[in-house]
């Protein structure tokens, strides 16, 4: 039987200001079969101009730049036509410029000192759709809402006005943490039921994937620390 064609690689593009940061990232990356790095920019200004004529699937956006943050160039870029996806690169666990990023569009965070594993797990993840890219990531997104004031009521989103009854309790429990599998045993449905409801949530409310879900489900009010 004659195999099709192999999946493209994905096509990675690196964002830091510093050299040896972004020298290190190339390596790893391109140690992999399938990935690619496409360019590199220096600070998010750079990055800009460069991803103008570049095609990237996935963008490793460091937030602590000269210039041009990476909060900002995530809102810029994810503002232009068929943007790729972006995972922000920071040193510190809860980096309030990691969790603005997140509300800017970018579909994950990364301590720069994750293991090589988690990296690049990280970017198959996020180029596949799954924002999610470990639990620690939603706990911490979790954690740092908990820390805010109260929100306003729930029904002062309009987003939440598009969505069914059974859409807004999966948005419930997406924004809780619980992965497909778990959100198929507490509303006793199939798994590939819970799929189809997950993606009309995104499409309903504009969101681009599970992070962006849980941001929405704490800032609206519908879920409460």
């Amino acid at each position: 039987m004659t195999e099709g064609p192999a999946a493209a690689p994905v096509r990675v593009f690196l964002v830091d200001d510093q050299q040896m940061v972004r020298a290190g990232f190339r390596m790893l990356v391109e140690s992999q079969d399938d990935m690619v790095v496409v360019g590199e920019a220096g600070d998010g200004g750079e990055a800009l101009e460069r991803l103008a004529v570049t095609t990237a699937d996935v963008v490793l956006m460091d937030v602590r730049m000269p210039r041009l943050d990476g909060v900002e160039t995530t809102r810029r870029l994810l503002a232009t036509d068929a943007p790729p996806r972006v995972i922000v690169l920071t040193t510190f666990d809860l980096d309030e410029y990691a969790f603005a990023a997140i509300r800017a569009g970018a579909s994950a965070f990364l301590l720069k000192d994750a293991a090589p594993p988690d990296l690049l797990g990280a970017i198959r993840a996020v180029q596949a759709g799954d924002a999610v890219v470990a639990p620690s990531t939603t706990r911490r997104l979790l954690d740092h809402f908990a820390a805010l004031p109260e929100p306003a009521a729930a029904t002062t989103d309009d987003r939440l006005a598009l969505l069914t009854e059974r859409e807004v309790e999966v948005l419930t429990l997406i924004a809780r943490g619980l992965s497909n599998t778990e959100i198929a045993a507490e509303l006793v449905v199939a798994e590939t039921t819970v799929k189809t409801h997950v993606g009309r949530i995104l499409a309903k409310t504009g969101s681009r994937d599970r992070v962006q879900l849980v941001v929405l489900g704490y800032e609206s009010g519908l879920v409460r620390a």
